[in-house]
Formats: structure tokens, sequence, C-alpha cells
């Protein structure tokens, strides 16, 4: 079986070396790349290729937003899962409009995060158990209840975050909410893809790409708009 090649983009080398043994201990995982920041994170993927990348928020020298943006531009078939200490809504419509296809907080054990891998590699979007009470509670309940979950958002943001959630492609998207082309950008979703492939410490490992595949966690399922 091909691995899963990971890379892991964290400013705090113990994060980094800490996930990194995590996932070594998995046969079908394999960390191929460590970035400290987006700068790096971004100059490592085009050789190193992963199929899913750990991605911190608060980084210095760029963040994981602006990261993932510019990662799901250069290698569009990446799955990022973002791993953070922030829970707030504005982060978490932030990841996602930016193209994350999951949502982890640090908190989150070493079964989560490996398990969150699988999932998006399946073609899935994943809330971590911090903020999935806050998304299902949206798809739930209209915005226009007394207590929406995500006080700080729009309407028209309440209602791209739904359709994030439901798996929703750019297109999808656009047609539902009337986004004209010129203006998709903003509101961007990334679609996960299949083929993809670092090595750590700024160096990358060959090896053959995967196809993507699911597992069981919080999730939920992608289907056609």
């Amino acid at each position: 079986m091909t691995p899963i090649r990971v890379m892991i983009v964290d400013d705090h080398a113990m994060v980094r070396d800490g996930l990194q043994a995590l996932l070594a201990q998995q046969a079908e995982l394999e960390v191929v790349g460590l970035a400290a920041d987006g700068i790096e994170a971004l100059q490592m993927a085009r050789e190193c290729q992963p199929d899913v990348v750990l991605m911190d928020l608060g980084m210095r020298r760029m963040g994981g937003i602006e990261a993932t943006r510019r990662l799901l531009a250069l290698c569009p078939p990446v799955a990022v899962i973002v791993l953070t200490m922030s829970d707030d809504d504005t982060s978490l419509l932030a990841a996602m409009r930016s193209g994350a296809r999951g949502y982890l907080l640090k908190e989150a054990d070493g079964h989560d995060v490996i398990a969150a891998i699988h999932t998006v590699m399946g073609g899935q979007v994943l809330f971590g158990q911090g903020v999935a009470a806050s998304v299902l509670q949206l798809l739930d309940d209209p915005p226009a209840r007394r207590d929406p979950p995500f006080k700080n958002l729009s309407n028209r943001e309440l209602q791209i975050l739904e359709l994030v959630a439901s798996g929703a492609t750019n297109p999808g998207i656009a047609r539902q909410l009337n986004i004209s082309n010129e203006n998709r950008g903003e509101h961007a979703v990334s679609d996960p893809g299949e083929d993809r492939g670092s090595r750590p410490g700024g160096g990358c490992r060959k090896g053959p790409r995967r196809r993507s595949r699911g597992t069981e966690l919080t999730r939920l399922k992608r289907h056609k708009v």
C-alpha cells in the first residue's frame, strides 16, 4: 500500500517533532516534509507534493490562511487540515474559505489527527470536536434564530459556511449564491484531488502518489450540489 504523504507546517519545533513522531508510528502514513511557516511550506510543496498538509494558523512570516490559499493555487490536489489553538468563528470561516478541508484544535488527541488525515483523503470535510457542534448547529437551524452559533458572521458568510460544510464545490456555491466568476475567488472552497507526494527538514522524499480514501471520525460527507 502506498502511504499517505503528509507535510507538517507549524512554527513550534516541539509541535512539529511531536506530530512527526505520532505519524511515524502509522505504517500507512509518511511524514515527507516539515516547515516552520507558510513560506517554507510553499517552497517545499512543489517538490514534495504532499497528499495532506497539517497547517497551523498563527505563524510569523506567513500565516496558515494565506499559506493555504497559495498552496492550493500551487498544488490543487492537496488536502489541508488546519491544526490550531484558535476556536473562534472568524478563524474557522477564513480557513474554510481559503480551501482547507478540515479544522482541528490542537487539544485533539493523536487518534483524531490520524483519523482526520484519512477522512480528508476520502474527499470529506472534517470539523474537530471543538468546532463541530457549532457547525452542525448552523446546518440544523436557520441563521435567523435567536442565538446563532457564529455571531460575528453575515448572512452571506453563514450561507457559504453551510455550503462548505456540506461539501459543495466552488461552482456549486457560485450557482446557489449567484456569485460571479470575478467574485468567486473571494469565497473559494478547494476540492480535494486524487494525486499528490517532502522530506523532513527541507528535503523531500520521492515516492509514488496515491488515490484518496476515507475512514471514521466526526465528519460531513461530500455530495453533489
